[in-house]
């Protein structure tokens, strides 16, 4: 039986997991727990080119961790384990890479819960309902935040008093991180350059999406601040507003700061655009078929991100690729197409054919002759959490 690494994300209503040989960092089992805390919450497994669904009723995270250690034994995987993953989304300051998690680590994941609320006390639940189920494995806290501590203070710090970076650690932290670990070295290889000379701008699109300025590998700007709301226009997140925003919705709409808070993070977006879907698949099937409201939410997320790749060329002193990575970034040749169309000059052109065959898996490089570099890389975050995991626990990759 072949050593194993468990990789666990957990979000708010989600578990994803992954079992990835120590050795090759492929994964040989994974799946997803979805609905949690719902009637209809159930879990998915992949194994052998097979696809199984059990229901678990008004199941919870604990109700999922169990229904997996279940499966595991069934298949005789249980046992391959060696240690556990975990993806936190939120490290603040403290955390410049991945730790070991023991009681110290679980008390400073839980300062930082008020930056991420949407996540890290759904990492939190995963990780105790982990520790419970395998309290005998070393488990690690893989977070987004640490791959941007490299960012320079005058691009993390905000204009307001600096006595609340001092006191509060009030400041942008930027995510996506793991994702951005994987991809620059991977961009790099690609084109045949050395990491430490290369310049690229970088786009993890889903339903949470961030843009990354990485120069030699190091992050040197990002679009998501102190919390993951700021920045892009998300699935149902707003990205960027004008800060006098929140009193304004708190006296017309009587909401206290929660109550615009939630509003901003849940019911904006791609889906308060819309009206219709955060789902960009969705609205790209509407958009075709002339859905007006369809078409504007697309449009204005494709310039929110235009002018945010424009401006990460900053940073950088100049281009030498743009990537796209992530669910959308991966798969959306409609919005890749709306956004370098407003990048040309930047010097980006799209080859259309290339840009139409890389969805589904199939990555590579889609500029036309002549364009600087542009590719769709498919990013393994899994890979990252599971090659920090057997370094921290000791184990030979």
């Amino acid at each position: 039986m072949k050593p194993s690494i468990l990789v666990i994300n957990c979000g708010s209503s989600s578990l994803k997991f992954a079992l990835l040989d120590i050795q090759t960092q492929q994964a040989t089992f994974s799946g997803i727990a979805e609905k949690l805390g719902q009637t209809d919450a159930c879990i998915t497994f992949k194994f052998s080119g097979r696809k199984e669904q059990q229901q678990l009723g008004q199941g919870d995270h604990a109700t999922a961790v169990y229904a997996l250690i279940q499966q595991l034994q069934t298949l005789s995987l249980l046992d391959s384990i060696k240690a556990i993953g975990h993806r936190v989304v939120h490290g603040g300051e403290h955390f410049k890479q991945s730790a070991l998690i023991d009681d110290y680590v679980i008390a400073e994941i839980e300062k930082c819960a008020k930056l991420a609320p949407l996540h890290n006390p759904a990492h939190l639940l995963g990780i105790r309902t982990a520790l419970q189920a395998f309290p005998t494995l070393p488990q690690v806290a893989v977070f987004d935040t640490s791959f941007h501590q490299s960012m320079p203070a005058h691009a993390y710090l905000y204009a307001v008093p600096l006595a609340l970076y001092r006191e509060h650690g009030v400041r942008r932290y930027g995510f996506h991180g793991t994702s951005y670990r994987y991809i620059a070295p991977e961009a790099a290889r690609l084109l045949g350059k050395p990491l430490a000379e290369t310049a690229m701008v970088c786009a993890h699109l889903g339903n949470g999406a961030s843009v990354s300025a990485i120069l030699g590998g190091h992050s040197m700007d990002t679009s998501m601040g102190l919390t993951p709301l700021e920045g892009l226009v998300m699935g149902t997140r707003s990205g960027d507003v004008d800060p006098g925003l929140f009193n304004y919705l708190a006296t017309t709409l009587k909401l206290d700061v929660q109550g615009v808070t939630d509003l901003l993070n849940q019911q904006s977006g791609l889906l308060g655009l819309s009206e219709l879907s955060n789902d960009c698949r969705e609205l790209e099937d509407a958009a075709l078929a002339g859905n007006e409201a369809a078409q504007l939410a697309l449009q204005i997320f494709s310039y929110r991100l235009a002018k945010y790749i424009a401006a990460l060329v900053v940073p950088l002193g100049r281009l030498d690729v743009l990537v796209f990575t992530g669910g959308i970034g991966e798969n959306s040749s409609y919005l890749r197409a709306a956004v370098v169309g407003q990048l040309g000059f930047l010097g980006l052109a799209l080859d259309n054919a290339a840009n139409e065959r890389c969805i589904r898996g199939q990555a590579g490089l889609i500029q036309q002759s002549g364009s600087l570099p542009i590719l769709v890389i498919n990013t393994d975050e899994e890979r990252m959490i599971a090659l920090d995991t057997a370094a921290l626990a000791g184990l030979n990759v």
